[in-house]
């Protein structure tokens, strides 16, 4: 009968450091950071409009302002201090943002010769937050991020697409950047579908892309408790000043 109550015993402390673990665990989980766009919504809303043209004349009307003239636009932009990096991970409860707002880097214009133009930006991976420190350390240590040995995050754009000759101050121009963005070391050819916006003397530029864990020489994060999908997304949210 003792070892039966010992057994017992035994078996409680068992389930409740199971059940003491899974609520660490989940403590430990949660999204903390909320995607801020730097495009303006009323101009997100009037390229959203775009397939609509009487919705779209009035969206844009709304968002529209002076004509930009191509002097406004061609010329060296460089990131400003309000810009973002968001990393976007998936699990089988929820979506997971990592913001970095360390970002430096630069973006050469020229609307005449789209061949001419450069643009690079500098990630601080030191600087990754997700609103958890204990999962932020986890991430940076030598098994995922490896941050001590690799702090900077890189991308090097390639080409890009045509842009319009004609821009107006508040409207909403797709672009395409093509390039190189480097993690851990690991370079892998992307494209970021973006948006952007000339504003208040600013070039506002919103753009994603998706890559995978293996891209980057990472293993998928997942565990018994949650299941974590492969692939995410990369998101900037640059301001950039002349």
């Amino acid at each position: 009968m003792k070892k039966k109550t010992w057994a017992l015993a035994g078996a409680g402390v068992v389930v409740a450091g199971a059940v003491a673990a899974f609520l660490l665990l989940n403590n430990s989980l949660g999204n903390n950071v909320e995607i801020e766009s730097v495009i303006p919504a009323q101009s997100q809303n009037a390229g959203n409009n775009a397939g609509n043209t009487e919705t779209a004349a009035a969206g844009g009307a709304e968002a529209a302002g002076a004509a930009v003239t191509a002097e406004q636009l061609n010329g060296a932009w460089s990131i400003a201090e309000a810009s973002k990096v968001y990393w976007s991970v998936t699990t089988s409860q929820e979506t997971v943002n990592f913001v970095n707002e360390e970002v430096s880097g630069s973006w050469n214009v020229n609307l005449e010769d789209p061949a001419a133009m450069t643009g690079e930006g500098v990630v601080e991976m030191s600087a990754l937050d997700s609103g958890n420190a204990q999962r932020d350390e986890h991430v940076k240590d030598a098994d995922y991020l490896s941050v001590a040995e690799f702090p900077q995050s890189t991308f090097t754009a390639t080409s890009f697409s045509e842009l319009p000759a004609e821009w107006t101050e508040g409207t909403v121009v797709p672009v395409q950047l093509q390039g190189i963005l480097t993690v851990r070391g690991i370079e892998k050819e992307v494209t970021f579908d973006s948006q952007v916006v000339y504003s208040g003397g600013q070039l506002l530029l919103s753009g994603t892309t998706t890559v995978t864990f293996d891209d980057f020489g990472l293993t998928n994060p997942h565990n018994v408790v949650l299941d974590t999908e492969n692939e995410f997304e990369v998101r900037l949210e640059l301001a950039l000043d002349k």
